[in-house]
């Protein structure tokens, strides 16, 4: 964090000045009222007589990390937070639910189940008011499913006694012929977007092949998200027999696709393998581009071997959900889950990741201070990759070319050119510009812009940025708290611009319904790109390697030509997504 830029435009609220304040309703005018009013009025005239914001720190309490909050408004007036007046400050636009009258969405049209008590928990029933409503319609089908699985994980999850048996099974070195329980073991790899994305993924295999999802969670992942599912854990047991990471890797002889090299297990007749002939437990080893999306994964002949294994243990960075598609005995079921297949990420992202209190507070805070007063939200997601560098000064002006060509902020008027206050009743109206990169050079540029000359049409464009890290880091948890916080952040925007590849901005997108503007990368020969960005078909994530669709046909068939439901994705042409075409 820039400790020296660490200053806060106004404190958090809760303290005792807000009690003190309270107390005074309806009493008279007193002096220290009015020393109040003048102290709450100082940063608009700050503003109005040429001050401009500092860089700010983030309304944190102890013990939530701080992360660094940077601003700036500019325009025809300043935009200035106004003193908290309680605890919670409610989104511009949106009605605040109170004890006795609930949210209408709270469960988000059934998509959540109601039997959590909400103080464990405060994100789960409270993120959608910071969001517009979903424009995805969730089918009853996949909220009943949601149901049935959540009582069959308190049956079979951690800490029962079908779960200690079937880890004894595991531990005999077998493998058995019926079992009331099955398991897939999820395993991390790669940074907190892919993360997301493949356990997304994996709980939706989970669900289409009655597998108990449980996942080990590294330091770096513990404390970022409550539990999903009431009454039981997802947490794989410290004690679980399976659980050295290192053993996972490619080339392990536990893994279906060096089974079948081996003659352990044959897909070519799979109804003649008995379950009890099995290894105890299969490992699928699904991590892009160290190996293309095995075909021994998505075939049906495989699945129905797979699917004699109790346990599965899984490791894999990729959003995978397009080649379940993919597979043709799982598509009747997905398409009564998914009637519109760009939404699954978005419902079952926000039913799985709910932040835990720690990290909400991070959330909740930053927007109430930063975000919940302005009319628009904007959010640019900049990410450069080591295996293609983008010189800043290339990928700056091409985000400033995206700007323009999409209209996405207003037009700077001329150094003669005076604002103008009756654009079409845009004067006044503040948009807010929300960065999450790892630095700080896209902020500084964009708020000097904005500071230094006024809006054409006199609207107010105030700037930030909650951190700046400077370079990634996959094993820190605090890093990973941060990254969590601006996920968030991000997917509160009402439109978003990303990097290309970004697994951090697919995640923001989906969850937030929107479909984002894509700055593609240059070709691997060039160092600027021909388009600056182009706004992608659907709300889906990328798949960046998708299997081949004719299994051991081997045939070199283009699903996105004969499948309707799956495109090329704007900026990975040979990845999939899923679209409603």
């Amino acid at each position: 964090m820039d400790v020296k830029r660490a200053r806060s435009p106004r404190a958090p609220a809760g303290g005792e000045d807000d009690k003190k304040r309270a107390g005074w309703r309806g009493a008279g005018v007193r002096p220290e009222m009015v020393l109040v009013g003048f102290l709450l009025t100082l940063p608009l005239l700050f503003l109005v007589f040429g001050g401009r914001w500092g860089s700010g720190s983030f309304p944190s309490s102890s013990p939530s990390p701080p992360v660094a909050a940077r601003n700036v408004a500019a325009g025809d007036r300043g935009a200035t937070p106004q003193s908290k007046k309680s605890e919670a400050v409610t989104p511009k636009n949106v009605s605040a639910p109170t004890a006795s009258s609930p949210s209408p969405d709270k469960l988000l049209g059934g998509l959540l189940s109601a039997a959590f008590d909400e103080s464990s928990c405060q994100s789960r029933y409270r993120s959608n008011l910071y969001r517009k409503p979903s424009p995805f319609p969730l089918s009853p089908y996949l909220a009943q499913k949601l149901r049935k699985y959540e009582a069959y994980h308190k049956k079979c999850g951690p800490g029962t006694k079908r779960y200690r048996r079937a880890v004894k099974q595991l531990k005999s070195g077998r493998n058995a012929d019926h079992s009331e329980c099955k398991y897939v073991v999820w395993f991390p790899c790669n940074g907190l977007g892919n993360r997301m994305l493949t356990i997304a993924s994996t709980f939706l295999y989970a669900l289409l092949t009655d597998r108990v999802l449980l996942m080990h969670v590294a330091p770096e992942q513990e404390g970022l998200f409550c539990e999903p599912f009431p009454g039981s854990s997802w947490v794989l047991p410290g004690d679980f027999p399976e659980n050295n990471p290192h053993k996972l890797h490619i080339g392990a002889p536990e893994s279906y696709a060096n089974m079948l090299k081996s003659g352990v297990v044959r897909n070519d007749d799979p109804n003649s393998v008995p379950a009890s002939s099995l290894p105890p437990y299969v490992y699928l080893h699904v991590e892009q581009f160290q190996l293309k999306l095995s075909d021994n994964v998505f075939c049906d002949e495989d699945q129905v071997v797979l699917g004699k294994f109790n346990w599965m243990v899984l490791k894999s960075d990729s959003y995978f959900a397009p080649a379940l598609f993919l597979t043709p005995m799982f598509e009747e079921e997905l398409a009564r889950m998914f009637p519109q297949k760009e939404a699954v990420f978005h419902h079952l992202g926000r039913y799985l990741f709910h932040p835990t209190n720690r990290v909400w507070g991070i959330i909740r805070r930053y927007y109430e201070a930063y975000l919940a007063r302005v009319d628009e939200k904007i959010g640019f997601q900049i990410r450069i990759f080591p295996e293609k560098p983008i010189k800043f000064e290339n990928m700056y002006d091409q985000l400033m070319r995206c700007i323009r060509e999409q209209r996405l902020l207003p037009e700077l008027a001329g150094a003669a050119e005076p604002a103008n206050h009756t654009a079409g009743g845009a004067a006044g109206k503040v948009k807010a510009v929300l960065i999450a990169s790892l630095y700080s050079g896209y902020y500084e540029k964009i708020r000097g812009m904005y500071y230094e000359s006024p809006t054409r049409n006199g609207e107010v464009v105030a700037v930030f940025q909650p951190s700046h890290e400077e370079q990634q880091q996959y094993t820190s948890n605090e890093h990973n708290q941060k990254a969590l916080a601006e996920i968030y952040l991000l997917s509160y925007c009402d439109k978003i611009a990303m990097s290309a590849w970004s697994t951090f901005g697919y995640v923001a997108y989906s969850f937030a319904g929107v479909k984002p503007w894509i700055l593609l990368r240059p070709d691997w020969d060039k160092e600027v790109s021909a388009v600056a960005c182009v706004r992608s078909a659907s709300v889906e994530p990328c798949l960046h390697s998708p299997p081949h669709l004719g299994c051991r046909a081997k045939r070199n068939v283009d699903a996105a030509a004969v499948k309707p439901y799956v495109r090329h994705c704007e900026d990975v042409g040979f990845g999939l997504k899923l679209f409603d075409s």
